[in-house]
């Protein structure tokens, strides 16, 4: 099974150097291991984007979806036998980034 792990925050490039280095040795943890798929930072989501192509005109407006205090900063997409692997694993990904972490099922169709 795969898994979008979201990485919470309410800064933008708020990592410090020490974070870095952890969640890089949790990043080769992950490949040793066989559960890395992808992981990746995102933009502030002031300068995203949303697209709404649903009528007969599409609106696109600037910004993000939601006005929030807290965002996904980054994720993971990981590949674990199950749900309880894949808590035990981002449970040490939450203390390498320093940060509050969200895991959902990613469903294949």
């Amino acid at each position: 099974m795969q898994y979008l792990v979201n990485v919470i925050d309410s800064r933008s490039n708020s990592g410090t150097a020490d974070e870095m280095v952890a969640i890089d040795a949790f990043n080769d943890k992950l490949r040793a291991g066989g559960h890395w798929v992808f992981a990746a930072g995102l933009a502030d989501p002031t300068s995203s984007t949303v697209i709404d192509g649903r009528g007969d005109t599409p609106v696109i407006t600037d910004g993000p979806f939601v006005e929030t205090k807290e965002w996904a900063a980054g994720f993971w997409i990981i590949e674990a036998p199950n749900r309880d692997v894949a808590l035990a694993l981002m449970t040490e990904g939450s203390k390498a980034c320093n940060r509050r972490l969200e895991l959902r099922q990613v469903l294949a169709g």
